[in-house]
């Protein structure tokens, strides 16, 4: 995957072959906004014609919330499988604090794709005062799971909030084999002076540890509004505390299209990341960690 662009963080869908409770649910707003434009097929093709025309090459799907876990992993199995052109790595569901763990990552492990696990901390306050997915981090079983899949050569898609990542960053710091992708560079949805402030602060107790990588990704789920200009010192932020060795560029498409089109995001992000480090945010990084 030398010298090819890689988006490190998409979704694709078919509704007829798999269901997404959360993407069918009508007139819910969800925190990122009203997912109407994108209540319809996400097809490959179409993701890898945007990203094509950008030098593109290859990409890595994150699960995003089937009613059946497996039955998206295979799914994602069969479309990568008919693009042998088209290099897709994927993360899948895995609940980390299930008593059969071992033979959950085993089943996923048959599927020659599969290179990470993702079981979202956070998302949003509303959003996780209802789920209580939160208290995964007092969870004995979840510090266990993630300190099982380093010696499988499974990495950890971490989401949370900024309020969670001191936490968080003293039980990632007890699975140091385990290599960790910090999803939408920990998802700074206080856009005040004060909110990016302490995203800052927080963000060093997770930058401080060497298996954790950030991705620059899905800035827009919490400012539809937003410009290069008003992103600037998040990616700033993220290049200064990890380095571009350990950045990654990822679209969120197609949630993030609620806010832009690929071409105007990509074009983002190359005006804010400089040139030396492209290389690497929009394809090394990524090619090295799940490639």
């Amino acid at each position: 995957m030398s010298d090819t662009r890689i988006d490190a963080h998409h979704h694709l869908w078919d509704l007829s072959a798999v269901h997404y409770p959360w993407l069918m649910e009508q007139g819910a707003p969800r925190f990122f906004g009203d997912p109407t434009p994108i209540q319809r097929d996400y097809l490959l093709p179409e993701f890898s014609a945007d990203a094509a025309a950008h030098g593109f090459g290859g990409s890595v799907h994150i699960q995003v919330g089937a009613a059946d876990p497996w039955a998206e992993a295979a799914w994602v199995q069969s479309v990568a499988d008919a693009h042998p052109d088209w290099p897709m790595a994927q993360v899948v569901f895995c609940d980390l604090t299930a008593e059969d763990l071992e033979a959950r990552l085993d089943r996923y492990q048959s599927l020659s794709t599969v290179k990470g696990v993702r079981q979202i901390v956070g998302r949003a306050p509303r959003e996780d005062a209802q789920t209580g997915t939160n208290t995964l981090l007092d969870d004995p079983r979840f510090l266990a799971g993630l300190q099982a899949l380093g010696p499988r050569g499974l990495s950890f898609d971490l989401q949370l909030l900024p309020e969670l990542m001191e936490k968080t960053a003293a039980i990632l710091a007890r699975a140091p084999e385990t290599q960790v992708a910090l999803c939408h560079a920990g998802s700074p949805h206080d856009r005040s002076v004060k909110g990016l402030a302490e995203w800052v602060q927080a963000l060093q107790s997770l930058s401080a540890l060497p298996q954790v990588k950030c991705k620059l990704s899905g800035l827009g789920m919490f400012d539809h509004d937003w410009t290069a200009a008003r992103i600037a010192s998040i990616v700033e932020t993220c290049l200064e505390q990890f380095g571009p060795d350990r950045c990654m560029f990822g679209s969120n498409f197609p949630v993030d299209s609620l806010s832009s089109d690929y071409a105007a995001l990509v074009a983002a992000y190359e005006a804010l990341v400089p040139v030396k480090m492209q290389a690497a945010v929009f394809g090394d990084t990524a090619g090295a960690f799940y490639f």
